[in-house]
């Protein structure tokens, strides 16, 4: 039985949209928390039921980026989204998410999965890494490097100018993609500019959202929106990232970057055998 059988404008069948919802409300609480939208789980998922690319993807960044504006609100309101932060990372992916989404119809598709899911896949490793290197330094009587409780981050010319040029290929490839990506961007703000990870997850979450914004836009000048799924994932995904967004300041550093590294790490493994499954 399909959604159209209901007089709805999509080819989805009932069951599948059903587990959709669910699977939106569970993402959206996890992403919250983490602060970020976590398309990089809900992609995969939609692509492995058998939502085809293209819908699944323009659904995706429009999900998003309206995700990120309820999370943002909740960070902005705690103090943790940092404008400098905006600037120096936002601008660029701004930018170049629009142009990854307008020219995302003559792109090897697969081949962008692959890049994106080995991008995620080794910083899940780097930042589960990370917290492991902090607990052992916390258990030691030497300071370990890692201590980033409170740190405002180093804006060095060369770690400025690095950050900005990462985030505009990140956004080229995530606009392109369907995805925010900001699971590649928050550990490119916090191991290079050296940031409080509750301040780049704040800060991460909202410049997603402008950036998914952009890119959808420019998937819609060649894409027709499925609206039904986009009204069934938009909704338990925002209010699932009001609520964890509620909780994102009272867990431990330790705790915020085991969590991330093995969310990033898992959905990256995902995207990986996605790519690899069209080849084989």
């Amino acid at each position: 039985m399909l959604l159209s059988d209901f007089g709805l404008p999509s080819n989805l069948a009932v069951w599948l949209a059903a587990l959709l919802l669910g699977l939106s409300l569970v993402i959206g609480l996890l992403g919250g928390l983490i602060g970020l939208s976590l398309g990089t789980v809900r992609l995969p998922a939609m692509l492995m039921l058998g939502v085809p690319l293209p819908v699944a993807a323009s659904a995706n960044i429009f999900v998003s980026s309206v995700v990120g504006v309820t999370g943002s609100y909740r960070h902005f309101r705690d103090g943790r989204v940092k404008l400098l932060l905006v600037v120096i990372i936002g601008a660029p992916a701004f930018v170049a998410g629009f142009l990854g989404g307008y020219f995302s119809n003559q792109a090897p598709t697969n081949l962008l999965i692959a890049l994106a899911g080995g991008l995620i896949l080794w910083q899940g490793v780097e930042l589960v890494l990370l917290a492991r290197r902090r607990r052992r330094d916390a258990g030691s009587d030497q300071p370990g490097e890692d201590q980033l409780e409170g740190s405002a981050g180093q804006f060095t010319i060369a770690r400025t100018v690095g950050g900005a040029g990462a985030s505009f290929g990140i956004g080229l490839l995530a606009g392109a993609i369907g995805l925010v990506l900001g699971s590649v961007r928050l550990p490119l703000i916090i191991r290079v500019l050296r940031v409080d990870p509750r301040i780049a997850a704040g800060s991460n979450l909202f410049i997603g959202m402008t950036m998914g914004a952009l890119g959808w836009l420019g998937h819609m000048l060649h894409t027709r929106p499925d609206l039904p799924l986009l009204v069934i994932l938009l909704a338990p995904a925002v209010v699932g990232s009001y609520m964890g967004a509620k909780f994102t300041g009272r867990i431990s550093v330790n705790l915020l970057l085991l969590v991330m590294g093995s969310l990033l790490t898992a959905s990256g493994g995902m995207m990986l055998w996605r790519a690899a499954s069209v080849l084989f």
